[in-house]
């Protein structure tokens, strides 16, 4: 086996990635050595890159929307075998014993780390991961597998928040590469659903048409309906007072992002009746077993547009500039 890597490294925040050769990692206890198949490019990627999200572990290999296959397993690994094709999400390791860990909320883990934050991601030929936040995945490519750790995961905690198989009127709004996602979940369960675009992207509005979408428009116009929940996948602060505007009586808005511009002030009769705004954090392992199961009977169909290893900031600079349908997918 080689003894060094290809990879893409964070030196300082607001710089562009540089290309660096290192040497091979090795699982400690409880890790699987994984040959990166597939990573997606995740917004949140874009928030760390340009400094947006703060106290990074430098220097970073970003990137935690992992498809790989099991090279090496560390000490006291059980359930993985070499060969097999896993997915890893953007949390990456948990204390286990804080009261978040031990009542089902191990996604607020106080100690949490997060891979591409501060574990190293897959943004590289090879990765380390803590096999207990490793996943089998459904039936797709490693390519097309890749978005549906972060873009998909979150996509799926912020539904069911929301009100999950119960909601009859959804809106989306900003429609990439988790709301192409969620799209298809929602669609599949009967659900009609608004997409919300920023003003005169008419792209992006045909791309929610054809995956389902009974409307699309733009994010200061009305819906034809009234809606039972909102999801801001745009990390846009002045969206919560529009989609709060849109909501029904005991309504919710929840924000799947983590991170977003300042909300402005609102007035109270937009959160009056009962509705409320509700943010989502992490994921847990039991959205990864739920959604990955559920995703492959949808069936849900990611679309991405491939670059190499070698293209991470090229990738990164389409999704800062909104030039991509679906989502970007690095190939080392």
């Amino acid at each position: 086996m080689t003894t060094q890597m290809r990879a893409m490294r964070l030196l300082a925040p607001g710089q562009a990635l540089e290309p660096a050769v290192l040497p091979l990692p090795v699982p400690g206890p409880g890790e699987l050595l994984l040959q990166v198949l597939a990573c997606g490019v995740c917004r949140t990627d874009l928030h760390i890159v340009d400094g947006e999200l703060g106290e990074p572990v430098l220097p970073l290999i970003p990137g935690h929307e992992i498809v790989g296959r099991v090279v090496a397993t560390g000490a006291d690994v059980e359930g993985f075998v070499e060969g097999e094709q896993v997915g890893v999400p953007w949390l990456g390791w948990t204390c286990g014993h804080c009261d978040y860990c031990l009542s089902g909320r191990e996604n607020l883990c106080p100690e949490a780390r997060f891979t591409g934050y501060t574990r190293a991601g897959g943004y590289a030929e090879f990765t380390v991961a803590d096999a207990r936040y490793c996943f089998p995945v459904p039936g797709l490519t490693a390519q097309e597998a890749s978005p549906l750790l972060c873009a998909g995961l979150i996509g799926y905690r912020a539904w069911r928040i929301a009100g999950g198989a119960e909601l009859r009127h959804l809106g989306i709004y900003g429609f990439g590469a988790a709301a192409h996602i969620l799209a298809q979940v929602a669609v599949a369960q009967g659900q009609r659903v608004y997409a919300f675009t920023r003003p005169g992207d008419h792209t992006a509005q045909a791309f929610a048409r054809r995956l389902g979408a009974v409307w699309a428009g733009d994010a200061d116009q009305p819906p034809p309906a009234v809606l039972d929940a909102a999801i801001l996948f745009a990390p846009v602060g002045e969206l919560v007072p529009l989609a709060l505007a849109q909501v029904r009586p005991g309504g919710r808005v929840v924000s799947g992002g983590i991170h977003m511009s300042d909300i402005p002030s609102f007035p109270y009769r937009l959160l009056w009746q009962e509705r409320s705004l509700h943010s989502v954090a992490n994921l847990t392992r039991r959205d990864g077993i739920d959604f990955l199961a559920l995703a492959p009977t949808v069936p849900v169909r990611t679309e991405t547009v491939a670059y190499s290893l070698e293209q991470a900031n090229e990738a990164l600079d389409d999704l800062r500039n909104g030039r991509l349908s679906g989502a970007a997918v690095l190939l080392p």
